[in-house]
């Protein structure tokens, strides 16, 4: 397992997704939050190639030994590229979840629904929240 960590780099969804942006395309990927809470994970279901993602709905799905868990898009777009190291090796997203157990990466066709997703400090004060 990873240490708690959340990158300032990144912008954060309330279904404890992030997206790292590069020009049109993002990486999405889940939280060291999300990854924590789902334990390890065994499988990774991921979309096609080519498919297109809708913010704020499910694009794959994260199955660990204690549940399974839809993956939420931060933003809409064309998927352009699979981690399929993921689909090999479920437990990178553990391991390594900005990193090496990053999930998806799209162009995005809506660049400013990223304005809607919160930043490191907002994303930590939102998880604060959540623990009462």
């Amino acid at each position: 397992m990873s240490d708690e960590t959340y990158p300032g780099d990144l912008r954060y969804h309330p279904e404890h997704d992030w997206a790292r942006v590069d020009g049109d395309v993002a990486t999405f990927g889940v939280t060291w939050f999300a990854q924590d809470a789902l334990g390890e994970v065994v499988y990774y279901d991921p979309p096609a190639v080519g498919d297109t993602v809708t913010a704020g709905s499910s694009y794959g799905e994260l199955e660990s030994v204690k549940a399974v868990s839809d993956i939420i898009a931060p933003a809409s777009g064309e998927v352009v590229e699979v981690n399929d190291a993921v689909s090999d090796t479920p437990e990178l997203v553990n391991g390594d979840p900005y990193g090496g157990g990053w999930l998806i990466k799209v162009r995005l066709s809506d660049p400013a629904e990223l304005d809607g997703l919160m930043d490191e400090a907002a994303y930590r004060a939102y998880l604060a929240g959540l623990n009462g």
